[in-house]
Order: C-alpha cells, then sequence, then structure tokens
C-alpha cells in the first residue's frame, strides 16, 4: 500500500508541475479500490476525445486503486441518453461521478438522486444551475472571464458601431450563457453593436445555419463570435457561400485539433484553449482525493478553476 501510495504522490506531483492539480491533492489517503464514471457530451467531439483520453491515461497510474469507466451520448444535445447513464451508474453505486453535462437544469433531479444515494457528483465543462441548490462542485474555467478575453482580443479589429453576431451553445446550458455574457462584456466595452444571438447546439451544421441565417439578415455585419470551435467551423463555411469571406471576422472556443488550419489562414481569427484533459484529469482526481478522504458532497469546494489560454494566428 505505501509503495501504491508514494507512485500516487509522485504522478500527483507531476501533475501538479503541469498545472493539472495541486500538489496537496497527492495526499489523499488511500482507502480501497474507488469506482469513478466520467460521463460525457457527445463521444464524436474532439474536445469530448481529448477529455477521455487523458482522465483513462490518469487510471493506467492508478489501476490498483481506480476502475473507471467513461460514458458518453451521440450527440451533444442527448440529455436523455446522459439521464439514462446516470439511472444505470447509481444502480450500479459507484463511488463518485464526474459528469459534463448535455443539460445545467434538467439533469439536477438525477444528480440529487445520485447525492443522496451517497455517491459523489463532480462537474466539469458545463456547470449545474446555481438556482438549484445543489452541492456540485465544478471544476473548469471561467467561462465569461475567457469569453472576455477573446471578444477583447476581437474588439481590436473593429470600430465603434461595428455589427456582430454571436453563436451559442445550447441555450439553456451554464457555459453558453457565461460565455455569451463574456462576449457582450467585451462588445459593450467596444461599442460595437450586437445585432443577433442564436444557438449553434454546440455543432458543425447548426452552427452553420446560424450563421447563414445572421448574414443573410444583416449585410453589414462585421464579425461572428461563435462558443466554440464546431460552430466556428460552421461558420466560416457560412461566410464562404456567401462570398463574405475576408470581411467577417469569426472566433471560436475550445482550439480543438480542427480549427487550427483555419487560424493559420486567418479563417478564424481566435480562440480559446481550455484544455480539456486538465479539466478531466483534475476532475477525476478531486473526486478520488474526495473519497479517500472520506468528505461528503456538502463538504466540497463548489469551483475549482481551470486555465485559460488566447490562440490566434501569431501562435500557429
Amino acid at each position: 500500500m505505501a509503495q501504491r501510495m508514494r507512485r500516487r504522490m509522485l504522478f500527483a506531483g507531476t501533475l501538479a508541475a503541469a498545472g493539472l492539480i495541486s500538489a496537496r491533492g497527492a495526499q489523499a489517503t488511500q482507502v480501497g479500490k474507488v469506482t469513478i464514471a466520467l460521463v460525457l457530451k457527445s463521444l464524436a467531439d474532439p474536445f469530448t476525445v481529448a477529455m477521455a483520453n487523458s482522465a483513462q491515461n490518469y487510471q493506467k497510474h492508478y489501476s490498483s486503486q481506480l476502475d473507471l469507466t467513461v460514458r458518453g451520448t451521440t450527440t451533444e444535445a442527448d440529455t436523455s441518453a446522459q439521464m439514462r447513464i446516470l439511472d444505470e451508474l447509481i444502480d450500479a453505486r459507484m463511488s463518485a461521478i464526474v459528469i459534463a453535462p448535455t443539460d445545467s437544469k434538467a439533469l439536477i433531479p438525477v444528480v440529487t438522486r445520485a447525492i443522496n444515494a451517497g455517491i459523489i457528483v463532480i462537474a466539469i465543462d458545463n456547470p449545474f444551475d446555481d438556482a438549484a441548490g445543489i452541492p456540485v462542485p465544478f471544476v473548469g474555467p471561467d467561462n465569461r472571464k475567457g469569453a472576455r478575453i477573446v471578444g477583447d482580443y476581437l474588439a481590436t479589429k473593429l470600430k465603434p458601431g461595428d455589427e456582430v453576431g454571436i453563436i451559442e451553445g445550447i441555450s439553456a446550458d451554464r457555459n453558453a450563457q457565461q460565455r455569451t455574457a463574456g462576449y457582450k462584456d467585451a462588445m459593450s466595452a467596444a461599442g460595437a453593436r450586437i445585432v443577433a444571438i442564436q444557438s449553434g447546439a454546440w455543432e458543425y451544421r447548426n452552427g452553420n445555419e446560424a450563421a447563414s441565417r445572421i448574414l443573410n439578415a444583416y449585410p453589414r455585419l462585421r464579425a461572428l463570435l461563435c462558443g466554440n470551435d464546431n460552430m466556428a467551423m460552421g461558420a466560416v463555411d457560412a461566410v464562404r457561400g456567401a462570398r463574405r469571406t475576408g470581411s467577417v471576422y469569426i472566433t471560436g472556443y475550445n482550439d480543438i485539433d480542427a480549427i487550427k488550419p483555419l487560424l493559420r489562414k486567418g479563417l478564424v481569427v481566435a480562440t480559446m484553449n481550455q484544455f480539456a484533459d486538465r479539466q478531466a484529469v483534475f476532475g477525476v482526481d478531486f473526486a478520488l482525493k474526495a473519497i479517500t478522504e472520506n468528505r461528503k458532497q456538502r463538504e466540497l469546494s463548489r469551483f475549482i478553476e481551470t486555465p485559460l489560454q488566447l490562440v490566434t494566428k501569431d501562435d500557429r
């Protein structure tokens, strides 16, 4: 047991040096093998894949202490599937569930059942709605701050009075709301006019359709601020189809691999790296620490902030 604990402390120290977890997290006390489930959104999304891969790599270092189950949905908005997954995990009596919720409100009843069953629940990527009053910690970045940083960069290319549109994720999601709020903060400070806000539901096709509607309605539009890179890629194709490439700036969020060529070409001017791997690893490690220290859900910190980094063409 002592040898296993030393290995965990050494690996945790490496993660801490990389900014993944706090060194204090390495001091958890071993109390037996733990079962943790990582519940994600669309397993086809590169951002989700990065989360799953990093968590599985983390588990390999602690295989004698930790069983990790990774589950996900087919699409970004399949809340019914996440509900079914959560019900199954409650029945399986998992030690903890780390979840990137598809919906900040609709999942609250089943999450409450999990907590009442004694399961530790941690949110990553998308926090649960504050009004729900359930004590679910959020491990992730300050989305409003991140979007404000992206918007401030875009503002250096705009003039007061320029028309801009926002393509947000699923409108009920807290992270979508926070990113939209951050974009509004930046555009207000720049004196730009937000003429349209539409949902692209986090996906390429919906983002493409939302961008096309905005472009058709506003021939003088100067920019589209997108809540993630999938929607930004859809916006790029919509702008190209409208023959307005070069006259409409586009921003994204997440810094997935597929956005990098568009950044290099200047088709997307900026995105935000919110380090999906760090969120997943920190979320799982936070849950493991809570269990090994015998902590209750209500005793856990409510917000564990993870890093952000603006990415532009100059960084490629």
